[in-house]
């Protein structure tokens, strides 16, 4: 663990008094950090010299947050149901809403791969009022689903778990999804078409109902996972390496600031950051 955080490093709060914080992610073009508290329906902004500002409400009761290839936030709304697309001028346009005729359940987090398709997972954990909408789910499954960048064409590439976060190796050669139900991640391998198999356990979480739950991995391929305690940390066999304590139990974390390395961790009512001895992988 020393290759990754210095043993003087410390975890600090840079914002609280939140309902729920999730879904972080890095804007490197303005130098800000953007992440959504849930039941607020708000999507806030933190700039190292400015603080704290809302950036977006109503948020959809977002969740998971990204970039996509031209810088556009993509975000998984809960309460719509969907995933859409923020443009430069503050529009949303739906990336993804149906399956087949149905409704999604609630999309819940979100990564964008290097040829521009989304990848998103899709549990009924938003399907409620304080999370997101009180309504019945339309699909008798949680999948993990792939986006064309022109949302022309949606697929379904996994339906063997209630999937939570998820997070690609740096060569895209992996996918791990986080299963919280079963308390273990899972790597599935990325075939060359953008295909899912595989889907075998990754690492075990236990400890904790409500975790795993969000994942990053850095440039070494190390695996960053929220659970008990905090941060987990694995190498990319799946030995875990340690755990980065944590005031409150993580939900998610991104990597960021000029470096990618320092990373930022949404914990239930707080925002948290610790500087590393690694760095991330550039969104």
């Amino acid at each position: 663990m020393s290759n990754i955080v210095a043993k003087d490093a410390k975890v600090e709060a840079i914002g609280s008094g939140f309902f729920f914080t999730e879904g972080p992610v890095w804007n490197a073009a303005q130098g800000c950090l953007h992440f959504s508290d849930i039941p607020a329906n708000a999507i806030h902004q933190w700039q190292p010299d400015i603080g704290l500002t809302v950036f977006r409400t109503p948020s959809g009761k977002s969740n998971g947050l990204t970039r996509d290839r031209e810088g556009r936030l993509i975000v998984c709304e809960h309460a719509g149901r969907r995933v859409s697309r923020i443009d430069g001028d503050g529009n949303a346009t739906t990336v993804a809403s149906h399956y087949e005729g149905r409704r999604l359940n609630s999309p819940n987090d979100v990564v964008v791969k290097s040829d521009g398709y989304i990848y998103f997972t899709d549990p009924p954990y938003g399907l409620n009022p304080t999370f997101g909408v009180a309504e019945y789910p339309e699909l008798d499954f949680a999948g993990v689903y792939r986006v064309a960048p022109d949302a022309s064409e949606i697929a379904v590439l996994a339906d063997d778990c209630t999937p939570n976060g998820l997070a690609f190796s740096p060569d895209e050669k992996r996918l791990y999804v986080a299963d919280t139900e079963q308390n273990h991640v899972l790597v599935y391998e990325v075939g060359t078409g953008g295909g899912l198999s595989g889907g075998r356990v990754f690492a075990a979480i236990p400890g904790s109902s409500l975790a795993p739950d969000g994942i990053k991995v850095d440039r070494d391929g190390r695996v960053f996972v929220t659970g008990a305690g905090g941060v987990w940390v694995f190498d990319p066999g799946g030995g875990r390496l340690g755990i980065i304590p944590v005031p409150e139990l993580p939900a998610n974390l991104a990597w960021g600031d000029a470096d990618w390395s320092t990373l930022y961790i949404t914990a239930r009512t707080s925002v948290y950051r610790i500087r590393t001895e690694t760095a991330g992988l550039p969104v």
